[in-house]
């Protein structure tokens, strides 16, 4: 099996280690990091990137901005829709593309120095000269690596964030810039959640944003409260003997909502259950996401014998996150076998080695997957 080696962290951010990274900057201020990723080849380029917008599992926006503003639309889009002249800027937004390709899946696992239950994707941007997507807002971290041609990035730390009225994107209505860079292809820029900015092109050029997920209070309620009611069962049921004749036959009465309120009340939402619950909600695929199993899947035994010698590793889709006795994959949620010490690091570096061996309970699990698509035996 090849490992690829992750790139020197120290390079990677600019001269600082990780600790220092996020110590001094994370989810606190911008970063520009000159040199990156030194001659940087885009594992994805134009042609490739134009393919994948034209496939009905893969999420893509075409965003134009015309004199009469700026316009939205949704893939899949056809080659010769992208190819055609324009006469205004343009650009391409392709989402998730570490899900389908595995070179850029193997770039999005360098920024590892974060959690995995944080990293969500890739997205590619390709603009045309004067392309963009307009000064904006995002909620989340992100790490915008300039992949082909050069970009201007303009910065604002501002609290003003009122949006354009009636526009089909998030458009700030006043942005005021107080920072101006231009990315070559290496080069990096870092930004916190909140941080205004504007991306133009100069020239063509094409832009990698590694994105992180920030879940908001209501997703993450909404998701624990969906979860309960799946898991949660409890006894008893509503009863009133006392009854007596009501005056106003349609009222609602106090005893009623009391006795609701006590039933309702005997769910109880502890720190274990919210662990589970993110364990499965962190690892659910989107919805757009679909796993191929084999078409001939191997019987156990064989599949047995490639990992003993070629090691496993997960496919890019698969989300998988452990935490004490149970380990969580695309969704589900599993009681640790006694042999477990191989699904975490399997979890934590998204390949196995040859040279750790799976117990028997631990080989049932993973040959489960593999019919399901979620891991592959190691390639020679």
């Amino acid at each position: 099996m090849k490992i690829e080696m992750p790139s020197d962290i120290s390079q990677l951010l600019g001269g600082y280690s990780a600790d220092r990274f996020l110590a001094g900057y994370w989810q606190k201020k911008p970063l520009l990091i000159r040199n990156a990723m030194p001659g940087f080849a885009p594992p994805v380029a134009k042609a490739g990137l134009f393919a994948l917008a034209a496939q009905d599992d893969v999420e893509c926006r075409l965003v134009e901005r015309t004199t009469a503003g700026w316009s939205l639309a949704h893939g899949p889009f056809g080659l010769r829709k992208l190819r055609a002249a324009r006469g205004h800027p343009w650009t391409l937004l392709v989402q998730g593309v570490n899900l389908h390709h595995a070179g850029a899946d193997r770039l999005l696992r360098r920024f590892d120095f974060i959690p995995a239950a944080r990293l969500d994707d890739l997205m590619i941007s390709w603009a045309s000269d004067g392309g963009g997507v307009g000064p904006h807002v995002d909620s989340y971290d992100v790490f915008l690596l300039q992949a082909a041609g050069r970009r201007r990035w303009r910065l604002s730390m501002q609290k003003d964030k009122a949006l354009v009225a009636n526009a089909p994107l998030k458009i700030l209505r006043a942005f005021k810039a107080s920072d101006e860079y231009v990315l070559e292809p290496g080069d990096m820029l870092y930004l916190p959640p909140g941080c205004a900015h504007e991306g133009v092109a100069l020239g063509e050029c094409m832009t990698y944003s590694i994105g992180f997920r920030a879940p908001s209070a209501q997703e993450l309620a909404r998701g624990l409260l969906e979860q309960l009611a799946d898991d949660v069962v409890r006894d008893g049921m509503f009863a009133d003997p006392g009854l007596r004749a009501p005056r106003e036959n349609a009222r609602l009465d106090d005893a009623y909502v009391t006795q609701a309120a006590r039933l309702i009340g005997r769910i109880e939402t502890t720190r274990s259950r919210i662990a589970r619950f993110l364990g499965r909600y962190l690892t659910e695929p989107k919805s757009q996401v679909f796993f191929e199993p084999p078409r001939r899947a191997l019987a156990k035994p064989r599949f047995c014998a490639l990992v003993a010698r070629h090691g496993i590793e997960l496919d890019p889709k698969t989300r998988m996150l452990h935490r004490n006795d149970r380990v969580y994959i695309n969704g589900e949620e599993v009681l640790m076998p006694p042999d477990a010490a191989a699904l975490t690091r399997l979890a934590d570096a998204r390949i196995l080695a040859p040279t750790v061996k799976p117990g028997a309970a631990a080989l049932d699990l993973l040959y489960s997957w593999y019919t399901h698509g979620w891991l592959h035996p190691g390639s020679k």
